[in-house]
């Protein structure tokens, strides 16, 4: 009897996942040939037809969501005997796959790799960047086995540790018509003057929340799709930003761009992912002390 191929129960998760075999097979950084055929071939072992073809639109049959269900059990058994493997060997050795997202990674890095490198020289480090849903999908198909990210944002089956709080900082540029007033007061911005990232960050979601924009008619309808096009946006008197506090400390802001304190309350918290179950849940507490450590996080600040 013939069996699934791993990598074939792979392509088709990811294919439900983006519900498009282009882009699914990007994800899986293979051509969409090479993509078509393997699930083609999936088809065939299993005797029966996962994907309607007869449209524009990818449909998943009703046979095809009975093995995505499966296959991602699957894959999270096989998943759970590396990690027992990975747990016989020391902690934070050997190999680590970690996603992270762009508002938090570019700035925890730079002192977090000297610090693995330097503590624990056996662990190979393996780094995908992207966005908060995207590195989700990945960490649940087992191509990843934790994330930095920010909290909170709905994940399940998965447990979280909440590491530090990262508070928001108001910017805006020297000669900014925007904000003249010595106490910042949402509220009295003019209609689209608040400046934030496209949907899918979770930083324009946190941003939202913590800083109470309650009125949508704040926000303008100009966003961008980095942080660094954030600010050139403001480094341009195009409106006003919220950032997190270690993007302030970065090479990024200028002395062109005002930074005012926000409430203590506007904040996210920076934390770790990892699936439920995983043995490996002590080293990714251990991989936690390490960032808090590297970042030298004030102690009222911390979480843990």
């Amino acid at each position: 009897m013939h069996y699934p191929t791993i990598k074939q129960l792979r392509y088709f998760n990811a294919l439900v996942a983006h519900n498009h075999f282009g882009q699914a097979a990007e994800s899986c950084f293979v051509s969409q040939s090479a993509f078509s055929v393997a699930i083609k071939e999936l088809e065939r072992t299993l005797g029966g037809q996962l994907v309607d073809r007869t449209n524009k639109r990818v449909t998943i049959t009703n046979l095809g969501r009975e093995v995505h269900s499966q296959s991602q059990a699957v894959i999270a058994e096989l998943q759970k005997l590396t990690d027992l493997a990975q747990g016989n060997l020391k902690p934070l050795s050997g190999r680590l796959s970690i996603g992270m997202i762009p508002t938090i990674g570019p700035f925890v890095m730079p002192s977090l790799l000297p610090h693995l490198k330097s503590n624990y020289p056996q662990l190979e480090l393996e780094i995908h960047e992207g966005k908060t849903a995207d590195i989700y999908d990945l960490l649940m198909e087992g191509r990843l086995d934790v994330l930095l990210l920010a909290l909170p944002y709905e994940l399940r089956s998965v447990e979280t540790l909440s590491l530090f709080k990262d508070p928001f900082r108001l910017i805006y540029g020297q000669q900014s018509s925007h904000t003249k007033r010595q106490q910042f007061n949402i509220n009295q911005l003019e209609d689209g003057s608040v400046l934030l990232l496209d949907d899918g960050h979770c930083l324009r979601d946190h941003a939202i929340s913590a800083c109470h924009i309650q009125h949508v008619d704040k926000v303008s309808h100009f966003t961008a799709s980095s942080l660094l096009t954030l600010i050139a946006m403001v480094r341009q008197n195009l409106g006003v930003s919220f950032i997190p506090e270690m993007a302030v400390h970065s090479n990024l802001i200028g002395d062109d761009i005002v930074v005012k304190a926000m409430d203590k309350k506007a904040y996210r918290e920076v934390g770790l992912a990892w699936r439920k179950g995983s043995t490996r849940s002590k080293e990714f507490k251990l991989l936690g002390q390490g960032i808090l450590q590297s970042c030298q996080v004030p102690q009222s600040d911390v979480l843990v």
